[in-house]
C-alpha cells in the first residue's frame, strides 16, 4: 500500500483564537503588541500561536496595524567609507525587529534622491533613514511627509527633524586627553579640508581640551586635504620647524599614515619620541601601518543601530526631534 504525505493546512488566526479562548480581534491585538490586551491574555495567545505554529501573513498584519513591515534607507554615497557601516548597523537592527529594508543610493544627487523618496513612499514604507556622506548639514526632505524620518551622519537643517551624528567635538577632545595621559604636552594637529564640518568639530574639541590643560597646539591647527600626501608634507614641515613636538593628532587615518611614515623616515622613534593618532579607525590603514595606528572610532554601526531604534520608536508614536550625538571611542594601538 502506497501512502503519500499530505501537506498540513496552514494555521490561521482563527485557530489561535479558538485555542486561546478569545475572539479573533483579541488574538490579533495580542499578536501585534496592542496595549488594550491584558498581559495574561497576551501570554495565552502567544502560547496558542506557538502550539499551532502560526505565522502571521505579512499583508494581513499590515492591514490590521496600518504598517507594512518595511523601511527605506537612502544614502548619498553607497561606496563611501562611512555609509556602509551605518547601513550595516541599521539593517542588523531591522532584522532583529523583523523589518525589511529597501536600500537606495542617491549618489549625492538631489533629483535622484527625490526619485527614490517618491518610489519608497509609493511602496508604503513605514519610515525612512537618510544617511549622509559627510557630517555637514543637509537640506531636510520636508515636514509634511506621511512617515517618520531619521537623518544619520549628516544632520538635517531643520531642527524639527531628528538627526543622529557622531560627537566629533568630544572625539577630538578625547584624543587630547588620551595623549596627555601618556605624558605628551607638545601636541600638533594635522587635519583635512577646512570647509568640512568634521574638520572644524574635531579641531574645536582638540583646541578646547588643550586649553583646559593650559597647553597650546604646536604650530596651530593645520588644514589641508584628506590624503596621505598631505600628511607627509605637513609632518615634514612640522618636525623641521618644531622638533619639540611629541604628539601628532591627525584628522583621519590616511593623513596619520602619511605623517607616521615621514617621522619614521626622519629617524624618530614611534611612540618613543612622538605619538601619532588617526581618526575614523579605518582598519585597512590602522592595522596596515607599521607600527599599527591608534585611532578614534566613530562607532558607525552603533550609530546605524540607534537610527533603527529611533525609527522604530517614531513608527510607534514616540517621535523625537533635534540632534543626538553618539560618543566616539579610542582604539589604542602601537603608535601611542
Amino acid at each position: 500500500m502506497v501512502t503519500t504525505d499530505k501537506p498540513h493546512p496552514r494555521s490561521t488566526l482563527r485557530d489561535v483564537a479558538r485555542l486561546a479562548g478569545v475572539s479573533v480581534a483579541t488574538a490579533s491585538k495580542a499578536l501585534n503588541g496592542r496595549d488594550q490586551v491584558h498581559p495574561e491574555t497576551r501570554a495565552r495567545v502567544l502560547v496558542a500561536a506557538e502550539r499551532v505554529s502560526f505565522t502571521p501573513n505579512a499583508l494581513a498584519r499590515g492591514l490590521l496595524t496600518g504598517q507594512t513591515g518595511t523601511v527605506g534607507l537612502i544614502t548619498g554615497d553607497l561606496d563611501g567609507r562611512f555609509s556602509l557601516p551605518i547601513l550595516r548597523g541599521a539593517e542588523d537592527a531591522f532584522g532583529k525587529g523583523k523589518m525589511s529594508a529597501f536600500l537606495c543610493d542617491a549618489r549625492g544627487d538631489a533629483i535622484r534622491e527625490k526619485y527614490h523618496l517618491d518610489a519608497l513612499l509609493s511602496r508604503h514604507v513605514d519610515g525612512l533613514i537618510v544617511v549622509g556622506s559627510r557630517t555637514d548639514p543637509r537640506p531636510s526632505l520636508g515636514r509634511n511627509l506621511p512617515v517618520p524620518i531619521v537623518y544619520v551622519y549628516a544632520l538635517s537643517t531643520d531642527e524639527n527633524d531628528l538627526s543622529l551624528v557622531p560627537d566629533n567635538v568630544k572625539g577630538g577632545a578625547d584624543s587630547v586627553e588620551f595623549l596627555v595621559s601618556r605624558g605628551r604636552r607638545n601636541i600638533a594637529h594635522i587635519t583635512g579640508e577646512i570647509g568640512y564640518a568634521a574638520s572644524q568639530d574635531r579641531a574645536r574639541g582638540i583646541e578646547g581640551a588643550m586649553s583646559n590643560h593650559g597647553l597650546s597646539l604646536v604650530g596651530g591647527a593645520q588644514f589641508g586635504s584628506w590624503t596621505e600626501q598631505w600628511g607627509r608634507n605637513a609632518a615634514a614641515q612640522l618636525i623641521e620647524q618644531h622638533p619639540e613636538v611629541d604628539g601628532i593628532l591627525c584628522g583621519n587615518d590616511q593623513i596619520a599614515r602619511g605623517a607616521l611614515e615621514t617621522v619614521r623616515e626622519a629617524g624618530w622613534a614611534v611612540p618613543g619620541r612622538v605619538s601619532v593618532m588617526g581618526y575614523d579607525n579605518w582598519e585597512v590603514f590602522t592595522t596596515g601601518s607599521r607600527p599599527q595606528l591608534t585611532s578614534v572610532d566613530m562607532n558607525l554601526e552603533e550609530l546605524g543601530a540607534l537610527a533603527a531604534h529611533r525609527l522604530f520608536e517614531a513608527i510607534n508614536g514616540d517621535s523625537r526631534s533635534g540632534v543626538e550625538s553618539l560618543p566616539c571611542r579610542i582604539v589604542p594601538r602601537e603608535t601611542t
